[in-house]
C-alpha cells in the first residue's frame, strides 16, 4: 500500500513499453522506451496510451467491484473462507483494516496527463487520430476520479504528470469531492470536443463518445442527487444520456449473450474492459464459482451440466437475500447465478450459489475467466435514462419495460411496469438495477446513489448515524507515507 510517491519513483525511472497497435489493445510489449526518446512520436503516444488501458484492466480485475459492490447486499460467504472479503460485506472495514488504497487508479491518472500535456507537441499524420488520444485521455482520468470521487470522497488532485521526486509536488493533500467534480465535468467536455462523431472503435474497448456520454449521465446523476445538483444536473445527464443512445446501440434478444467470451464488443456495449487469453489472468469472476475439489458427487447430473468444467473458487457467492428476490420466470436469474444443491435420500441440502454471468470459456479442461469487464451497456443506460426521467417528474416506463420485455419474454404480460408516485418508481429502477446489472460493479454506487444503502444492506440497518461508511477509510500505510493525507472523516 503506497500513496502518491509511489508515481514518482515509477515515472522517476520513465521507463514505459511501447505496445503494437490493434482495435482490440493488444498489451503485449514490443519495445521499452527511455526517458529521453519518449513522447517524441506518434508511435511514443500510442504506447503510452495503451499502457493506460493496461493499468486500467488490472484496476477491472477486482478492485472495481469491491469499490462498486462488495458492500452492498450482494454477496455473502462461500464455501471457502471469504478472508478479506468479509469486512465489505458485513461493513466492518475501519481505519486499521483498510487494504483498498488509490495507488492504481493515481497510476492510470498519471498515463492520462502524461498523455494530456505530451500528445499536442507530438506531429501527427492524421490530426483525427491525436484528437481521438486526447479524448480518450480526458475521458479515462475524468472516470477514474469520478470512481475515487465515489469511493473516498476527498482525494488529492493531481493534474500534471509526476515524472520526478519533488516532495513539494508530489505529496498532496486531499481536496474537496467538489473541486474533484469540477475537473470531472470538465475532462468530459474535453473529451466530448475531440470525438469526431458517435462512432464505437472496434470491440468497444476504448473511449468512445457514447461511451463518455454515457459517463456524463454516470456524473451528473450523482451529483444532481448526492451533491445538490438537482434538477439542473439531473436533465444534463438526461440529455447525455439520450445522446449516447442516438448511437449503434440496442439490446441483445439472449440477454446471456451480453457476457459470452466470443461474442466481445456486440451492440449492447458501450464501453468494456478488453480480456485476451495469454495476455492477462482471470478478473474477479473467478472468484464466484467453484473449484474441482468442492464438486460433491451428490450433484444431480442436472446441475453438474449447468456447471461445466470447475475453475477458480468459491471464496464468496451470491447471498440468499439477493437470490431470493430473482423470481422464477426472469430469465436473467439463470443466466446470472446457480444455486447447487446436494441430495441424498432425496433430501436436498443447500451446498453453495455461484456467479455464471461472465464465466468465461474452457480450454483443455481449464476454466478460464476472462470474458470483458463491461463498464456501461444499453440496458444500463436505459434504467439511468429510467431513473433520470423519474427525477424529472416524466414517465420512465418505456425504458424500464425495454428492458423487461427481454428479461420475462412471453411472461413479459405478467410483469409490465405500470408508473407509480416518484418514490414507487424509484424502488422499482433500483429492484431493476438489481436484476440486470447484478455482479457487474454496480450495486454499492446505486444504493448510495439511491440513498438506500443504509436500508437495504443488513449489516447497515440501524446504522444511519454513521454516515460516514458510504465513503472507504484510507489505509494507514497510505497516511503514513504523506504526512498531508487525513484519515476520512469519522474513522
Amino acid at each position: 500500500m503506497k500513496n502518491l510517491s509511489f508515481i514518482s519513483t515509477f515515472l522517476a525511472i520513465s521507463m514505459i513499453c511501447s505496445f503494437s497497435c490493434s482495435d482490440q489493445i493488444d498489451l503485449i510489449p514490443q519495445s521499452v522506451i527511455g526517458v529521453n526518446s519518449f513522447w517524441k512520436t506518434e508511435e511514443d503516444a500510442r504506447g503510452g496510451l495503451y499502457g493506460m488501458y493496461n493499468q486500467f484492466r488490472e484496476l477491472s480485475q477486482a478492485d472495481l467491484f469491491y469499490y462498486g459492490a462488495a458492500r452492498s447486499d450482494l454477496m455473502g460467504f462461500g464455501i471457502q473462507n471469504a478472508d478479506f472479503r468479509i469486512k465489505y460485506f458485513e461493513n466492518t472495514m475501519d481505519a486499521n483494516n483498510a487494504d483498498l488504497d488509490w495507488q492504481l487508479p493515481y497510476v492510470i491518472v498519471n498515463y492520462a496527463n502524461l498523455v494530456i500535456k505530451n500528445v499536442p507537441d507530438i506531429t501527427f499524420t492524421n490530426t483525427s487520430v491525436k484528437n481521438d488520444m486526447l479524448a480518450q485521455a480526458y475521458a479515462m482520468r475524468a472516470n477514474i476520479y469520478f470512481i475515487m470521487a465515489k469511493t473516498w470522497g476527498d482525494v488529492p488532485l493531481v493534474t500534471e504528470p509526476i515524472e520526478g521526486f519533488d516532495a513539494e509536488t508530489t505529496f498532496k493533500e486531499r481536496r474537496p469531492v467538489t473541486e474533484i467534480f469540477t475537473l470531472i465535468k470538465n475532462d468530459i467536455e474535453e473529451a466530448l470536443t475531440f470525438f469526431p462523431n458517435n462512432d464505437f472503435p472496434e470491440g468497444r474497448s476504448v473511449w468512445s463518445k457514447p461511451a463518455v456520454n454515457t459517463l456524463k449521465g454516470d456524473v451528473y446523476l450523482w451529483t444532481g442527487k448526492r451533491m445538490n445538483g438537482g434538477d439542473a444536473d439531473i436533465t444534463t445527464a438526461l440529455g447525455a444520456l439520450e445522446e449516447a443512445e442516438a448511437s449503434d446501440v440496442g439490446l441483445l434478444q439472449n440477454y446471456s449473450d451480453i457476457f459470452d467470451y466470443d461474442n466481445k464488443g456486440n451492440q449492447e456495449i458501450i464501453f468494456a474492459v478488453h480480456y485476451q487469453d495469454l495476455e492477462v489472468g482471470n478478473n474477479y469472476f473467478a472468484d464466484m464459482y467453484i473449484t474441482p475439489n468442492d464438486i460433491s458427487p451428490n450433484i444431480d447430473p442436472e446441475t453438474m451440466a449447468k456447471i461445466g468444467d470447475a475453475g477458480g473458487f468459491n471464496w464468496w457467492s451470491p447471498s440468499a437475500l439477493v437470490r431470493d428476490q430473482f423470481s422464477d420466470d426472469d430469465k436473467r436469474k439463470d443466466a446470472s447465478f446457480l444455486e447447487i444443491f446436494t441430495v441424498e435420500n432425496d433430501v436436498p441440502t443447500f451446498l453453495a450459489s455461484i456467479v455464471v454471468k461472465a464465466r468465461g470459456f474452457v480450454d483443455a479442461g481449464i476454466r478460464r475467466f476472462l470474458d470483458d469487464v463491461v463498464i456501461y451497456r444499453y440496458a444500463d443506460l436505459l434504467l439511468m435514462k429510467a431513473e433520470a426521467k423519474n427525477a424529472l417528474g416524466q414517465d420512465p416506463s418505456v425504458e424500464i419495460n425495454e428492458v423487461r420485455q427481454r428479461a420475462y419474454g412471453d411472461a413479459f404480460v405478467n410483469n409490465e411496469f405500470i408508473s407509480g408516485s416518484k418514490e414507487e418508481n424509484d424502488e422499482a429502477i433500483l429492484q431493476e438495477r438489481l436484476f440486470e446489472l447484478a455482479f457487474e460493479g454496480k450495486r454499492w454506487w446505486d444504493l448510495v446513489r439511491f440513498g438506500k444503502a443504509f436500508e437495504k444492506v443488513p449489516s447497515l440497518q440501524g446504522r444511519e448515524s454513521e454516515q460516514h461508511l458510504l465513503l472507504f477509510p484510507v489505509p494507514p500505510e497510505t497516511i503514513s507515507l504523506n504526512s498531508k493525507i487525513q484519515q476520512t472523516q469519522g474513522y
